[in-house]
């Protein structure tokens, strides 16, 4: 064996810097390529959502239509438009208006001269037909409009607010109670707080809807929003869990200083806690802006307090046949959710991966 054979073989050894840079490069390639997959199969049905909702009426009913949003291609001949298709004549393809179509015989114009008629020899169902990129923005004009968007944005902001506030200070309160005090039979009471978890909500429906009927709530907002501000289970178990990674040293203190127990809830414990706050807040505010089934149980007959999801659910029975303006409706339902993601999403993720902090 020659010594450049051995060089080179020496390089690309299992031993060698070389193959092991380039098996660290395969590797960190492979990863990429697998998530690039991954997240192109998750926003794969977004786009489409945001594609159609851009889209002509007909698009989506013609046959060899393109996925993206398009028209078809026209031209004008004598005052009157015509469709553009791809036609061939004599080895050259060139784009023609369709001017008298015919069983095996069609009249065509080409748009550069369209004084001149050519005579095309085939069957015009054949062509591929000429599109252009045009998207119609016109759609979300007339879903605003028809579904009067302003009314069900402002109940479905209203609702969700309201109970977000309720969800979070009361979240707060009793998660800082489980983290912070000691009295007897906390951890038993912190047990059954989170049993409630796995508890079905057919189970506390009727019984929910029973008490709020008599108590004349059918038809408010209040059984929307009174509930919440009772805590939740996961938003408590979330506080709590972040609560006891704030070191005990900050409460003594604080109280050294004099401070009670609610001074060191607002100046110690929630400036500390705000990426946890912050998610907990994102998500009862996500839930609330999509819950569909209570609203539509207690709001059924008051259309002007209903929110978005039941809005848009008549909204799409009603235009079941018109796919491009219920995929416009779904865009500007989730506009608002997705715009607060964005801007709060590092806190966000801060507050899901709960874990101890060095002080």
């Amino acid at each position: 064996m020659s010594g450049a054979a051995r060089t080179t073989q020496a390089a690309f050894s299992d031993r060698s810097p070389v193959s092991r840079a380039y098996k660290r490069y395969l590797a960190k390639a492979s990863l990429v390529l697998f998530a690039v997959i991954i997240v192109t199969a998750l926003l794969s049905p977004l786009l489409y959502m945001v594609t159609t909702s851009f889209m002509q009426p007909s698009q989506i009913a013609t046959p060899g239509a393109p996925i993206w949003t398009a028209k078809p291609s026209t031209g004008m001949f004598e005052g009157t438009e015509y469709p553009l298709y791809t036609v061939t004549i004599d080895g050259v393809t060139r784009e023609l208006m369709l001017i008298e179509p015919g069983r095996e015989s069609s009249i065509m114009a080409d748009p550069a001269d369209p004084t001149t008629r050519i005579e095309w020899e085939g069957r015009w169902r054949t062509l591929e037909q000429s599109w252009e990129f045009s998207p119609l923005v016109e759609n979300y004009t007339t879903v605003w409009n028809q579904l009067n968007f302003p009314r069900l944005l402002r109940n479905t902001f209203g609702i969700a607010f309201l109970s977000t506030i309720g969800a979070v200070i009361s979240s707060i309160l009793v998660a800082y109670g489980f983290a912070r005090f000691r009295f007897p039979g906390r951890n038993v009471f912190f047990f059954i707080l989170l049993g409630t978890i796995i508890l079905p909500t057919q189970v506390t429906l009727l019984p929910q809807y029973v008490i709020f009927t008599w108590l004349g709530w059918n038809g408010t907002w209040l059984p929307l929003i009174i509930p919440h501000f009772f805590a939740n289970a996961f938003n408590v178990f979330l506080l709590r869990q972040y609560f006891m990674t704030i070191p005990r040293d900050l409460d003594e203190a604080a109280m050294i200083d004099g401070a009670g127990p609610f001074r060191i809830l607002r100046t110690i414990i929630v400036p500390q806690s705000i990426p946890a706050i912050t998610a907990v807040t994102l998500f009862h505010f996500f839930f609330a802006w999509n819950d569909f089934f209570v609203p539509l149980l207690y709001l059924a007959n008051k259309p002007e307090l209903q929110p978005l999801s039941i809005g848009i659910q008549q909204y799409n029975a009603l235009y079941a046949s018109q796919p491009t303006l219920i995929q416009a409706s779904a865009v500007l339902a989730m506009a608002v959710p997705v715009f607060i993601f964005f801007i709060a999403q590092r806190a966000f993720m801060r507050g899901v991966v709960v874990t101890g902090v060095e002080k």
